[in-house]
């Protein structure tokens, strides 16, 4: 602020009189009327005497701009408790503050602001219509920028009355440009008037690390007590600050590095946002410069502006805050900055002098918890002694935390939240904020969970499945094959364990954390319909459409955790996504409530109907069941001795760099209790890659872990079935009405109207020989038996691009289990039976045998039957053959021949005689044998 020093030598200087303004203020004066005349004669609403009346209507009530600047007062801090108002968590206000007059500005600090915040600066009457005019014309165009000038900024933060911010935001800029247009008149002529209002602007900006004014800032950030000390790289980081002092806090974006003298020091990573703005700062000032362009005596060159984006962002000693649950605390600040100065919530200075009591949402017990087993989970594992600091944290010594060791994770997060009401109970954005050993992997105190882009891998599996239940075109028993498939351009996702189930449905396909099936679904609903359903859940993503494609559904798009925290809650909450939020109740300095206003509730959005929210949720509930799912359901959660209804779905990453567990459990039953839903992370903050760890190894036994401890003294309940569901019973495999050849049956839960009408027809009768399992002909062995057979020729024929790969496993399940092939590159997906090779609860089939592939064959006809009164003819040169099939021997033992061919002129035998004796010695009458050649 300007010292009173200061404000009596300008007083001086004007003769004792306000200055009346200069050329820049009064072309201003006329300019603004001309603006609004100009503006409102595009939109064909007034005309100049419109404008000249409206600047007149809006200018009233508005403070006078340099009274209001003169007589700023900095006092009382903002104090935060738990939701019980009896653990103090943080205080606001123990702001460092310093005051600096124009002279002590350097020009390279002057210029970097300019720059990069109001480039006609030093031109311009306190607001810039062309630029105002631009950034209209970008917003149409889907590219919302500001257009606020230097004087603009210090007006809206310090200049107008609340009274400003209740109207609609287009009342509100007028108003502003009106202030804007006052304040350079009052400060008067030249550039000594825009000196004044520049030093105001730096004294008054807030650049996080509780520093307000520029001065503040270098010394606590660099260690700088003399403003013309700062580096040019130093003074480009300050100016690039004030646009998001939050996420742009040097000390929260900080690492440890270790310097040529091998001591310890805090490093801003050159990749992080601000470093990338500040290097933005220093372009700016190629063209934008003014004190320090060429030919002036602070000059400066290009080359010295490229030098200066190398140099690191190296930070001095901060000192340690004693801050309880500091990440709760920091987005404590940012709703309460929405709450008392919504149009700049990342610069609220009410916050910090406005002597407020917050009573928030913070679970003390729940939170200290969390961040116990999330130190237990991350840090223990990579201490020298693992056994030892479970020990000092009063942590069991576990074996899934042991096998952490050397595995390459060195963060974690959690958050818990009361679905019901959208209170935050528990939140730990990184492990051991005041962590003394930061690196690139772990850093402490930026906030995973809100700042952090994170894949959340299959997590997000159940916001893809629910938009099909939600429009009506799937259910919990559609069948999807689970056979790998060529999705076009060469995408060829597997599952994990890179085995094809064939037909399944879709409750298996989700609870047992299915790839393939989950991508057809997503190509099924439509890839970009997934997308906008997940924001109706309040998932916000990086870009503004879906750049991912099909692959949306196995969480390839990064996301902020707790977003997706919330929309798990949503699920659990029957379809309503209640706000996410910090603060209970806000009372001013003399102890009168001021926020939320009397009378007023928490309404939530319903994003999904209860019925498509109750199926979702009844899926989910398998997962913590040993007797429905063997793998996840270990991670049952347990309370008093009995397991609960507890949510829950896994989801690592391909490259495992996250690891995440998100779910819910039924609500407690005790006034007062809590409903929760929780989001757990494991990772580094670099995104490097884990040592191949899975989310089953890590996120899920941390999952169960806090929410026993945490519901440990809860009576849990259950989930109430809505209206409009109903049972029914249908094929384990395709989930269809059950045919004549179903083997296993399962009862399923529908939305009403959604029970399948059509009987199984993926199983059809066909004929086969019993004998030999060959189908059938007439001449066969028999008998001739009905069985059903697998039919999966018309599945999925909506996409017929993925029947030949459904064909081609049908190829190899016909060979049985455990044959590869398949699309995909590299090693070759295997057939397996639901689940696999160990676990089969419907048994190793895929619901029926397929059709044989062969035709019996008719046996040889049979030789004619033997007349023993006749015997078998006997051919000259051969022997006789008994009818029993011996040979006819005398009494030596030796075969007895043929006889002799007849003579020719021998009389044929009559065949109504009696046949003649036989010879003797010969076999008895009927005896003769069959010679062999």
């Amino acid at each position: 602020m300007e010292t009173s020093l200061a404000r009596r030598q300008r007083h001086r200087r004007n003769g004792g009189k306000r200055p009346r303004g200069g050329s820049a203020a009064r072309t201003a004066a006329v300019a603004f009327p001309l603006f609004l005349f100009g503006t409102f004669l595009l939109v064909g609403m007034l005309g100049f005497v419109g404008a000249v009346g409206a600047y007149a209507v809006y200018a009233q009530g508005l403070p006078d701009p340099q009274e209001t600047l003169d007589n700023i007062e900095f006092e009382q801090q903002t104090v935060v408790f738990d939701s019980s108002g009896k653990v103090e968590l943080a205080r606001f206000g123990q702001q460092k503050r310093a005051l600096v007059e124009y002279k002590d500005l350097p020009p390279i600090l002057i210029d970097a602001t300019t720059s990069i915040e109001d480039k006609t600066y030093w031109q311009n009457a306190g607001f810039d219509p062309l630029a105002i005019l631009s950034a209209a014309y970008d917003t149409v165009r889907g590219r919302a920028r500001g257009a606020s000038t230097i004087t603009q900024q210090l007006v809206r933060a310090r200049l107008l009355p609340p009274s400003a911010f209740e109207g609609s935001t287009y009342e509100r800029k007028i108003k502003e440009i009106i202030q804007s247009v006052r304040l350079t008149q009052a400060f008067g002529e030249g550039v000594e008037g825009k000196q004044q209002i520049l030093t105001y602007y730096l004294n008054q900006n807030f650049y996080g690390n509780q520093s307000y004014g520029v001065a503040a800032a270098a010394k606590s950030y660099f260690g700088v007590t003399d403003l013309r000390e700062l580096t040019l790289a130093q003074a480009a980081t300050l100016a690039a600050i004030p646009q998001s002092p939050t996420a742009f806090d040097l000390v929260k974006n900080a690492v440890v590095e270790t310097d040529a003298k091998g001591d310890e020091v805090l490093v801003v990573p050159a990749d992080s946002a601000i470093v990338l703005r500040r290097n933005l700062v220093l372009d700016a000032m190629k063209e934008n410069r003014v004190l320090t362009a060429p030919g002036r005596r602070s000059a400066i060159t290009d080359a010295e502006l490229e030098r200066a984006k190398k140099e690191k962002v190296v930070l001095a000693r901060q000192a340690t805050a004693n801050w309880r649950a500091p990440h709760f605390v920091w987005q404590v600040r940012r709703e309460l900055g929405e709450i008392l100065c919504p149009q700049e919530p990342d610069n609220c200075e009410k916050i910090d002098t406005g002597g407020y009591t917050i009573y928030t949402s913070l679970d003390w017990n729940m939170q200290k918890t969390a961040e116990k087993w999330v130190k237990a989970a991350v840090l223990a594992p990579n201490q020298k002694s693992t056994t030892a600091y479970l020990k000092a944290l009063k942590v069991p010594d576990l074996g899934w935390i042991q096998k952490l060791r050397g595995q390459n994770i060195h963060n974690g997060a959690l958050v818990a939240v009361d679905y019901r009401t959208g209170k935050v109970l528990a939140y730990v954005g990184s492990a051991s904020y005041y962590g003394t050993r930061k690196t690139k992997q772990f850093q402490p105190q930026f906030d995973v969970l809100a700042d952090g882009w994170r894949q959340p891998g299959s997590a997000f599996k159940p916001i893809n499945y629910i938009t099909g239940f939600e429009d009506r075109t799937m259910t919990a028993a559609t069948m999807l094959m689970d056979v790998t498939t060529d999705f076009g351009g060469g995408y060829v996702p597997t599952n994990a364990d890179n085995l094809e189930r064939g037909p399944i449905r879709l409750r298996q396909a989700l609870q047992f954390s299915l790839n393939i099936p989950a991508v057809k679904a997503a190509f099924m609903n439509g890839p970009d319909h997934v997308f906008d359903v997940a924001k109706k859940f309040g998932i916000e993503f990086q870009n503004r459409v879906n750049q991912a494609g099909s692959s949306i559904a196995l969480g390839t798009l990064e996301v902020h955790p707790v977003d997706l925290t919330s929309a798990y809650g949503a699920i659990a909450n029957g379809g309503v996504l209640m706000p996410r939020s910090t603060i209970t109740r806000i009372n001013d300095r003399a102890g009168s409530q001021v926020w939320p206003l009397r009378g007023a509730k928490s309404v939530g959005t319903r994003v999904v109907s209860a019925q498509s929210a109750y199926l979702m949720t009844d899926i989910l509930l398998g997962n913590t069941d040993p007797d429905v799912n063997p793998y996840w359901g270990k991670f049952s959660v347990e309370v008093k001795g009995t397991r609960v209804p507890a949510a829950l779905k896994t989801g690592t990453t391909n490259d495992t760099k996250d690891l995440s567990a998100y779910g819910f459990v039924a609500p407690s039953t005790e006034k007062d209790g809590p409903a929760i839903a929780i989001g757990v992370w494991m990772g580094n903050s670099d995104n490097s890659k884990t040592k191949g760890v899975f989310s089953l190894e890590s996120t899920a036994p941390l999952f169960e872990a806090f929410l026993e401890e945490a519901l440990r003294n809860e009576e849990i309940g259950g989930f109430e079935q809505p209206p409009g569901i109903v049972e029914a019973e249908v094929d384990a495999f395709t989930g269809m009405r059950p045919g004549p050849f179903s083997s296993k049956t399962v009862v399923e839960k529908f939305i009403e109207g959604t029970v399948p009408n059509k009987v199984d027809d993926n199983k059809v009768g066909i004929e086969i020989d019993e004998a030999t399992g060959d189908l059938w002909q007439d001449g066969c062995a028999g008998p001739k038996v009905t069985i059903g057979v697998l039919d999966l020729s018309d599945v999925e024929a909506g996409f017929p691009q993925w029947q030949k790969f459904n064909q081609d496993w049908v190829n190899r399940a016909k060979r049985g289990a455990g044959v590869r092939g398949g699309p995909a590159k590299g090693e070759k997906s295997r057939t397996s039976y639901f689940y696999d090779f160990g676990y089969a609860p419907y048994g190793k089939t895929w619901g029926a045998p397929f059709a044989p592939g062969e035709v019996c064959e008719p046996p040889p006809p049979s030789p004619p039957p033997i007349d023993p009164n006749i015997g078998i003819p006997c051919e000259p040169g051969g022997v006789i053959i008994n009818p029993d099939g011996t040979l006819a021997v005398d009494e030596n033992g030796n075969p007895i021949p043929c006889p002799e061919e007849p003579p020719v002129d021998q009389p044929a035998p009559d065949p109504s005689a009696e046949p003649s004796p036989p010879p003797e010695g010969s076999p008895t009458a009927g005896g003769g044998g069959r010679g062999r050649g």
